[in-house]
């Protein structure tokens, strides 16, 4: 039977250069919210001559929505992996709109696709190196276990305070939360779940972050290889993690940010006064 990979954020600069690495192992059903960025991603992906593709518009906190892309993805074949790369940055929306996309999201992506798992799929959901800049507080890390939960939105805001610049690294302390939550459930069916926690990744959201933050630059000058990342380095680990390379990973997470937390943690680079 085919193998479809499933990416949500697929019109981004970092689910495009998944696209392109995936794209010859099956089929692609991309999802986003822009049916315009998503027809336009798929006519550059087939000029590249990666042609079996589908697209599907999606808000990925609509369970319906969810659902229906799930039961596409099962039409087109044996789930050999779903890659959620869809997520809002600290500019982008309120700290409110933020935890939904982020972390409701995540628990409708993986509730959806969990049922599809075979043995040999895998789940891949891109966390950030921002989780590691936060305190893994328990009384909060238990409430990210259960995203789904009626008043989670309402319940998580006591530590965020509705503020973006906290609820983003609290929602991405989450999705790692997920992954090592879910590991026995995916691996009862022979499956695999991991996270990704990109540093400073040179794509448009990433650039629309460095030019709005002071800590973004601060972050950079911290960083041992002295760069940006590129979403095709991003791209490569994930090809990795969904191979049989990568048969014995699950349930945690993989950082590629140039050493970005190593040097930060090691030196408190944050906590310095500028």
């Amino acid at each position: 039977m085919s193998k479809v990979y499933v990416i949500t954020g697929g019109s981004g600069g970092m689910g495009k250069q998944i696209a392109r690495r995936l794209g010859k192992r099956g089929t692609l059903l991309l999802a986003d919210v822009s049916e315009e960025r998503l027809s336009q991603a798929a006519t550059e992906l087939a000029a590249e001559g990666i042609t079996d593709l589908k697209f599907r518009t999606v808000d990925i906190t609509n369970v319906q929505q969810v659902e229906e892309l799930a039961s596409e993805a099962a039409k087109l074949g044996e789930l050999g992996a779903v890659v959620h790369t869809a997520g809002l940055s600290p500019t982008m929306s309120t700290g409110r709109r933020i935890m939904e996309v982020n972390m409701v999201g995540t628990g409708l992506i993986l509730n959806a696709f969990l049922p599809l798992a075979v043995p040999g799929s895998v789940a891949v959901c891109i966390s950030s190196m921002s989780a590691f800049f936060a305190p893994r507080h328990e009384s909060f890390v238990e409430l990210l276990k259960n995203p789904l939960a009626p008043d989670f939105l309402d319940r998580i805001e006591a530590f965020t305070q509705g503020k973006p610049e906290a609820s983003y690294p609290i929602s991405k302390i989450g999705v790692q939360v997920l992954v090592e939550e879910q590991a026995w459930a995916w691996g009862q069916k022979g499956a695999r779940i991991v996270s990704v926690s990109p540093g400073t990744i040179d794509t448009p959201m990433g650039r629309q972050e460095a030019e709005q933050s002071a800590a973004m630059k601060l972050l950079l000058d911290n960083t041992p290889l002295g760069r940006e990342g590129e979403a095709g380095e991003i791209a490569g680990a994930v090809a990795f993690l969904v191979s049989e390379d990568a048969s014995y990973i699950t349930g945690t997470d993989i950082r590629v940010d140039g050493g970005t937390v190593a040097r930060v943690l090691s030196t408190g680079a944050l906590r310095k006064p500028q």
